[in-house]
């Protein structure tokens, strides 16, 4: 059996406050192999974030463990690249000294960072925006400018939360398809956070449903389409069946775990 690229085994996790106990997830399992897309998909608020959270290292477990091939990285950050919902572009940097942030917090000199940003700024189709500033962009290329960010954190694993959610719904398509083609290109293994069954289905190998909080997984998906994929595949009886099954699972996710 392959072994897992990532393993988040287990996990629970409890916020207090001083007027709630907030139970966000209990005992939580998902893995992601080599190269592999997954999705998490539930409820809002059901404890989807709180999983990446974890697995980043930034919010520590209450129960379970985060390993990365095989090795224990619980409550350790650095391991994995994060994109967060929002872009968090600094508004002071250019696009190109923004998505070179990783690389010199890596200790890489600003002139080298730059030039291996520059021969990926065509790909991730910002070449006519190296000089530009964050505000004079639209949603998409922003979106774009952090994805190149996250991918030059070099690391094996991406954890992507909800990247597309505040986008309208060409752009969304278009990033979507973009994603793929990224992907497909550098085989990063993913698990992408979205409350959108269409884009888990068009992007993903595997997806995970959750339930109402406390969050659980309540089903798992596998999903048998051919790669390369495109738009096309959505009108395929077997894309509605899926979707169909995995509308079934989210409406039993919105009744609570006892």
């Amino acid at each position: 059996m392959e072994t897992a690229k990532l393993l988040v085994n287990n996990v629970s996790k409890t916020f207090y406050t001083t007027k709630n106990t907030i139970e966000a997830v209990r005992t939580a399992s998902i893995e992601v192999k080599n190269g592999e897309f997954i999705s998490l998909i539930g409820p809002s608020g059901c404890g989807k974030s709180t999983i990446l959270d974890i697995a980043a290292g930034l919010t520590s477990p209450d129960e379970g463990t985060v390993s990365l091939n095989g090795t224990d990285i619980t409550n350790q950050k650095g391991h994995v690249s994060y994109m967060p919902q929002s872009d968090v572009l600094f508004p002071w940097r250019t696009i190109l000294d923004n998505v070179i942030i990783p690389l010199e917090v890596a200790g890489v000199n600003k002139k080298e960072a730059r030039e291996q940003a520059q021969t990926l700024l065509t790909l991730f189709g910002l070449e006519s925006f190296a000089d530009s500033y964050p505000h004079t962009l639209s949603g998409g290329m922003r979106q774009r400018a952090a994805f190149l960010r996250t991918h030059l954190c070099q690391k094996e694993v991406m954890l992507l939360d909800e990247p597309f959610g505040k986008l309208d719904a060409l752009t969304r398509r278009q990033l979507q398809q973009w994603l793929l083609s990224i992907w497909q290109q550098f085989q990063r293994s993913v698990v992408l956070v979205t409350h959108d069954v269409d884009e888990a289905l068009l992007l993903s190998d595997r997806i995970y449903v959750m339930s109402s909080r406390p969050g659980q997984i309540i089903y798992e998906l596998t999903v048998d389409l051919p790669r390369p994929r495109d738009p096309e595949v959505m009108t395929t009886q077997t894309f509605n069946e899926m979707k169909r099954t995995l509308f079934q699972h989210l409406q039993e996710a919105n009744s609570p775990v006892s």
